[in-house]
Protein backbone atom coordinates (compact mmCIF):
# COMPACT_ATOMS: atom_id res chain seq x y z
CA UNK A 1 0.00 0.00 0.00
CA UNK A 2 1.52 3.40 -1.02
CA UNK A 3 1.81 6.25 2.33
CA UNK A 4 -0.52 8.97 1.99
CA UNK A 5 -3.50 9.97 2.97
CA UNK A 6 -6.58 7.63 0.78
CA UNK A 7 -7.02 11.34 -1.22
CA UNK A 8 -3.08 11.52 -2.35
CA UNK A 9 -3.54 7.93 -3.25
CA UNK A 10 -6.59 8.22 -5.42
CA UNK A 11 -6.04 11.38 -7.20
CA UNK A 12 -2.28 10.36 -8.25
CA UNK A 13 -2.27 8.52 -11.53
CA UNK A 14 0.36 6.25 -12.73
CA UNK A 15 1.92 8.69 -14.81
CA UNK A 16 2.21 11.15 -12.16
CA UNK A 17 4.78 8.94 -10.27
CA UNK A 18 8.22 7.95 -10.81
CA UNK A 19 10.38 5.77 -9.05
CA UNK A 20 14.25 6.32 -8.23
CA UNK A 21 15.55 5.33 -10.69
CA UNK A 22 13.46 7.55 -13.62
CA UNK A 23 14.45 10.48 -11.16
CA UNK A 24 18.09 9.54 -11.42
CA UNK A 25 18.04 9.53 -15.08
CA UNK A 26 15.91 12.49 -15.51
CA UNK A 27 17.72 14.81 -13.36
CA UNK A 28 21.20 13.41 -13.50
CA UNK A 29 21.59 12.40 -10.12
CA UNK A 30 22.04 9.74 -7.93
CA UNK A 31 19.83 7.66 -5.83
CA UNK A 32 22.41 7.92 -2.53
CA UNK A 33 21.18 12.29 -3.42
CA UNK A 34 17.79 11.37 -3.84
CA UNK A 35 17.89 9.34 -0.26
CA UNK A 36 19.75 12.19 0.90
CA UNK A 37 17.41 14.71 0.29
CA UNK A 38 15.19 12.47 1.46
CA UNK A 39 16.13 12.53 4.74
CA UNK A 40 17.05 16.08 4.86
CA UNK A 41 12.85 16.19 4.25
CA UNK A 42 13.48 18.50 1.01
CA UNK A 43 11.29 16.15 -0.91
CA UNK A 44 8.54 13.47 0.71
CA UNK A 45 8.04 10.84 -1.95
CA UNK A 46 5.26 8.35 -1.10
CA UNK A 47 6.41 5.06 -0.16
CA UNK A 48 5.20 1.50 -1.36
CA UNK A 49 6.92 -0.99 1.05
CA UNK A 50 11.15 -0.04 0.23
CA UNK A 51 9.69 1.51 -3.06
CA UNK A 52 9.64 5.54 -3.75
CA UNK A 53 7.84 6.99 -5.80
CA UNK A 54 7.82 10.34 -6.44
CA UNK A 55 4.93 12.59 -7.21
CA UNK A 56 5.20 15.78 -9.37
CA UNK A 57 5.74 17.82 -6.32
CA UNK A 58 8.82 16.11 -5.57
CA UNK A 59 9.88 16.51 -8.89
CA UNK A 60 9.19 20.35 -8.71
CA UNK A 61 10.97 20.27 -5.78
CA UNK A 62 14.23 18.55 -6.85
CA UNK A 63 14.66 20.67 -10.15
CA UNK A 64 14.28 24.02 -7.42
CA UNK A 65 16.98 22.29 -5.18
CA UNK A 66 19.07 21.56 -7.88
CA UNK A 67 18.75 25.17 -9.37
CA UNK A 68 18.94 27.01 -5.92
CA UNK A 69 22.42 24.15 -5.68
CA UNK A 70 23.74 25.26 -8.75
CA UNK A 71 23.44 29.01 -7.58
CA UNK A 72 25.25 28.30 -4.57
CA UNK A 73 22.66 28.62 -2.33
CA UNK A 74 22.34 26.34 1.22
CA UNK A 75 20.33 23.39 1.78
CA UNK A 76 19.08 25.10 4.75
CA UNK A 77 18.05 28.17 2.58
CA UNK A 78 16.62 26.07 -0.41
CA UNK A 79 14.64 24.00 2.82
CA UNK A 80 13.20 27.67 4.29
CA UNK A 81 12.38 28.78 0.50
CA UNK A 82 10.38 25.52 -0.11
CA UNK A 83 8.96 25.37 3.27
CA UNK A 84 7.93 29.12 2.34
CA UNK A 85 5.26 27.28 -0.62
CA UNK A 86 2.55 26.55 1.91
CA UNK A 87 2.15 29.58 3.23
CA UNK A 88 -1.77 30.01 1.65
CA UNK A 89 -0.42 33.90 0.26
CA UNK A 90 -0.02 32.58 -3.41
CA UNK A 91 3.46 32.43 -2.71
CA UNK A 92 3.94 35.69 -2.47
CA UNK A 93 6.49 35.00 0.91
CA UNK A 94 8.18 32.93 -1.13
CA UNK A 95 8.96 35.02 -4.15
CA UNK A 96 10.28 37.77 -2.03
CA UNK A 97 12.29 35.50 0.17
CA UNK A 98 14.05 33.85 -2.70
CA UNK A 99 14.60 37.48 -4.69
CA UNK A 100 16.09 38.66 -1.50
CA UNK A 101 18.39 35.29 -1.40
CA UNK A 102 19.26 35.72 -5.08
CA UNK A 103 20.62 39.51 -4.44
CA UNK A 104 22.66 38.45 -1.64
CA UNK A 105 24.16 35.34 -3.33
CA UNK A 106 24.47 37.48 -7.06
CA UNK A 107 26.70 39.86 -5.07
CA UNK A 108 28.41 37.18 -3.40
CA UNK A 109 29.42 35.93 -7.19
CA UNK A 110 30.22 38.90 -8.58
CA UNK A 111 32.40 40.10 -6.08
CA UNK A 112 34.26 36.56 -6.55
CA UNK A 113 34.35 37.25 -10.18
CA UNK A 114 36.13 40.05 -9.64
CA UNK A 115 38.50 38.54 -7.74
CA UNK A 116 38.86 35.90 -9.72
CA UNK A 117 39.76 38.23 -12.93
CA UNK A 118 42.47 39.97 -10.61
CA UNK A 119 43.85 36.51 -10.17
CA UNK A 120 44.23 35.71 -13.51
CA UNK A 121 45.57 38.95 -14.82
CA UNK A 122 47.98 38.33 -11.81
CA UNK A 123 48.85 35.42 -12.90
CA UNK A 124 48.92 36.21 -16.50
CA UNK A 125 51.07 38.94 -15.79
CA UNK A 126 53.47 36.57 -13.69
CA UNK A 127 53.33 34.39 -16.60
CA UNK A 128 54.86 37.07 -19.11
CA UNK A 129 57.37 38.07 -16.06
CA UNK A 130 58.60 34.10 -16.39
CA UNK A 131 58.71 33.92 -20.21
CA UNK A 132 61.01 37.15 -20.70
CA UNK A 133 63.63 35.73 -17.99
CA UNK A 134 63.22 32.58 -19.93
CA UNK A 135 63.89 34.16 -22.85
CA UNK A 136 66.84 36.32 -21.59
CA UNK A 137 68.08 33.35 -20.26
CA UNK A 138 68.14 31.72 -23.63
CA UNK A 139 69.71 34.28 -25.07
CA UNK A 140 73.30 34.10 -22.91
Amino acid sequence: MVRGTMAQTESLATDDLMTIGQMCETFGVTPRTLRFYEAKELVAPLRTGTRRLFTRRCRARLKLILQGKRFGFSLEDIRQLLDLYDLGDSQATQIMRTRALALERLAAMEAQRAELDAAIADLKDQLARTDTLLAQREAE
